[in-house]
């Protein structure tokens, strides 16, 4: 999900209780998640822009990433008003834009506070030949309390300015193997890493309670404090959590909904996605001018 990928020094770090009450979750059997590496790993230095013949169609189990599905994540955050409702909308959209030489799957986020949009983000996912699902780029526009454009400044797009991409998940993830990258980023400082930590868990949001969730632990070297992060996971469904481990906001965010869009408003999230991705070719034209616009799928 768009979400997923948020810079951890930025947003996503900012992970405090849920607006509602959730169950608590209860370990049925962990792996373990120690520093020895069980088994060789994919990491984001395995990129191959041959490995993706099929990449757009994202059906890993832990990670899928269907058109037209809608992801509603919740929760509380404190950023200097009191802990206020936070809500993260992300939408697969039935839209591609070729990256680094690979068609990706283009994700429509929305981050609102409040009742309040502060960020729309468009994020470009692919899958490779081996179920490994691969972050290819950002573009998140950050908005006053008026809803006035303030910028895009945590932009960027593998392949360009010295930028990556990163494994958002494996395609068999296994506790104990070594971490990887979700993304590098020189440019603009992001160098987020993940490690697969514990499988085999019980954990209950207000969506339901699931069983087998994978856990990853996620931290940025710059910041280890605000951005150290867990992420559950369901089979079949995606994140179902997300939860600090340290950091000032202390949100947890949870699943309440995934929604399955019919075509009229699959569309007007086509509408909406194009519209960010035109901008950017004047918000952030040295960049953007390097890429294809993004397109319907079959297009």
């Amino acid at each position: 999900m768009g979400w997923e990928r948020k810079h951890l020094n930025r947003r996503a770090a900012a992970v405090a209780i849920a607006v509602v009450v959730i169950g608590g979750g209860t370990l049925l059997s962990a792996c373990g998640g120690g520093d020895e590496a069980k088994a060789d790993a994919v990491t984001e230095k395995d990129f191959d822009a041959g490995n993706f013949s099929n990449s757009t169609t994202i059906d890993n189990k832990w990670f899928p990433l269907a058109p037209g599905t809608e992801f509603v994540m919740e929760g509380r955050s404190n950023r200097g008003e009191g802990r206020l409702p936070h809500r993260v909308v992300t939408t697969v959209t039935d839209l591609t834009k070729k990256i680094d030489g690979v068609p990706t799957v283009v994700l429509w986020d929305r981050d609102i506070n409040a009742g309040k949009l502060l960020e729309a983000e468009l994020a470009f996912h692919a899958q490779d030949d081996d179920g490994n699902v691969w972050n290819f780029g950002e573009y998140p526009e950050q908005y006053d309390e008026q809803g006035r454009l303030e910028g895009a400044p945590d932009t960027w797009i593998s392949g360009l300015d010295g930028a990556r991409a990163g494994i958002l998940m494996r395609g068999d993830p296994r506790p104990g193997t070594p971490r990887y990258h979700q993304g590098l980023a020189p440019k603009i400082g992001f160098a987020d890493l993940a490690r697969v930590y514990k499988q085999g868990v019980r954990n209950c949001v207000p969506l339901g309670c699931y069983e087998n969730v994978l856990l990853t632990d996620e931290t940025n070297p710059t910041e280890p404090d605000d951005g150290h992060q867990i992420k559950y996971y369901a089979s079949g469904v995606g994140t179902i959590r997300a939860e600090p481990r340290g950091g000032k906001e202390k949100e947890v965010l949870v699943l309440i909904a995934v929604r399955h869009l019919d075509g009229r408003a699959l569309a007007r999230v086509r509408r909406e996605a194009l519209k960010l991705d035109r901008r950017a070719y004047r918000s952030k034209k040295r960049l953007w001018t390097q890429t294809p616009p993004a397109k319907p799928v079959g297009e």
